[in-house]
């Protein structure tokens, strides 16, 4: 296992921000992934564990503790089931999927990060969250001191959480195992209307899944989500914040709130999200807060490409960042009654 100290933390995340660790681990199997956590919480040390980095904030002061890099790799396929050690790129392993001819996550193509991340966020994209084909996870709780497998319905999945994301000190995925379709090389039925309307079919409908994780990569390219060192509209944790789920009654209050300001005959996005409840567009309120592409004249600036992405361009620091975050929410709350809530987990600062 790889151990460096007093190690820079910001080019192990997509924001390319933060200090450094006290101590950098990188383990490539499970058994030191245990070994470390064991470690750690035996000498009290604090414990960052670190996959991909695309959802990470990391304050500039960096981490006082050991960072754990979890660098592990193992995609197997049996049939239509699939496990992925927590440290497999998920992007690739979406593109390993696809070529295989199976279905269920297709349209989850081009997310940067680990497959590890994916169930803590509940990760989901273009129509598909992975709670939808996740079978089991196995993972080292830590209050126990032994691995555990959860179902899918023990990892207590809802938009963009999960029981891994509620008590984020607890548990270290180790592998995720999926349940795919085999539906002769077409996708899952498309859910999402911007990939339907792209593809030219109804929703509903299927394709071939080569079709569409194409389509969709070329979407998340368009809005600056797929990783291009060369483009600092990807340097960013992609959607900042997560979209509101509001019940009723706070549905009709941001609804006389538009009205007001923007003029009776505008109507936000809304959509279902579960009884009295109704989820609507982050990014529609920052653009119609005033936030729009490209705002912001410092180093930390809205992404010219997608109103949802914060990004570093080049020289921003992780408070240069967090003044722009703080900036947008309170314009949002301001105008709409809504506080955002940040997606990335913050390390050492708070929104």
């Amino acid at each position: 296992m790889q151990e460096l100290h007093d190690a820079p933390l910001a080019p192990l995340t997509t924001f390319r921000l933060g200090g450094p660790a006290t101590r950098l681990l990188t383990a490539t199997t499970d058994d030191e992934v245990i070994a470390a956590v064991r470690e750690a919480d035996a000498s009290g040390t604090p414990l960052l564990v670190i996959g991909g980095g695309s959802n990470l904030v990391i304050g500039d002061k960096g981490f006082e503790g050991t960072a754990l890099r979890i660098a592990t790799r193992g995609f197997t396929l049996d049939g239509t089931d699939l496990t992925l050690a927590a440290g497999e790129n998920w992007s690739d392993a979406v593109a390993r999927t696809v070529a295989a001819g199976l279905a269920g996550i297709e349209c989850l193509a081009g997310i940067p990060g680990s497959a590890g991340a994916t169930p803590i966020q509940n990760v989901g994209a273009y129509g598909q969250e992975v709670s939808s084909t996740i079978a089991e996870v196995v993972a080292y709780d830590r209050t126990a001191g032994e691995t555990v497998t959860l179902s899918n319905a023990e990892c207590a999945f809802s938009y963009r959480h999960s029981r891994f994301k509620e008590h984020p000190d607890r548990f270290v995925v180790l592998r995720v195992r999926f349940a795919l379709e085999d539906a002769g090389g077409l996708s899952a039925p498309i859910k999402y209307a911007e990939t339907a309307r792209t593809l030219g079919v109804e929703a509903g409908e299927r394709v071939p899944a080569a079709d569409a994780r194409e389509t969709v990569l070329k979407l998340r390219a368009g809005k600056g989500m797929v990783l291009d060192p060369e483009d600092h509209d990807t340097w960013s944790a992609g959607s900042f914040f997560t979209n509101p789920v509001l019940t009723e009654a706070q549905h009709a209050d941001f609804l006389a709130r538009v009205h007001e300001r923007l003029g009776a005959d505008v109507t936000p996005p809304a959509f279902p999200a579960g009884e009295g409840r109704v989820k609507t567009s982050a990014a529609w309120l920052i653009d119609r807060a005033g936030f729009t592409k490209g705002y912001g004249d410092g180093p930390a600036r809205i992404s010219t490409k997608h109103t949802l992405a914060l990004t570093n361009r080049g020289g921003a620091t992780t408070e240069d960042l967090l003044a722009l975050a703080r900036e947008v929410r309170e314009g949002v709350r301001a105008a709409f009654g809504i506080t955002l809530v940040n997606e990335p987990v913050t390390v050492g600062v708070t929104l």
